[in-house]
């Protein structure tokens, strides 16, 4: 599957989470839920997927955790909060970065319309 077909599936669940949840829940709450419906339709979904930051050729353990990565294509980066900020979209860079990964959903679960709190992001050439 390519990332953009990933991406779409991925979408597709985080609709149903929103739709059955509603805003206004902790951002953890909709972590599990979209990890548990993306375990149903994916074969390789990791939550809190630890990822180093290599300097000078030192790979260093930093604490730097995806929230949910997708056959080891597409980073998720959740969030619960009013607006979607440029850090929130540097911190999801920087994950894609440091994975070497093209794409990333920056979704955030706390507004009436989820189309609006999705932010697809694109590291390189997709």
């Amino acid at each position: 599957m390519t990332e953009n077909e990933i991406s779409n599936k991925i979408i597709g669940c985080a609709l149903e989470v929103h739709k059955k949840l509603g805003p206004g829940l902790l951002e953890s709450a909709y972590k599990e839920c979209l990890y548990y419906l993306l375990q149903k339709e994916f074969s390789t979904v990791q939550k809190e997927k630890a990822i180093p930051l290599i300097f000078d050729e030192v790979k260093l353990e930093c604490g730097y955790r995806i929230d949910i990565l997708v056959e080891n294509k597409v980073v998720i980066e959740i969030k619960s909060v009013d607006f979607l900020n440029d850090v929130h979209l540097a911190q999801t860079l920087t994950y894609m970065k440091l994975g070497n990964f093209k794409l990333g959903l920056l979704i955030n679960f706390n507004v009436l319309l989820l189309k609006q709190g999705i932010k697809r992001v694109i590291n390189g050439d997709l």
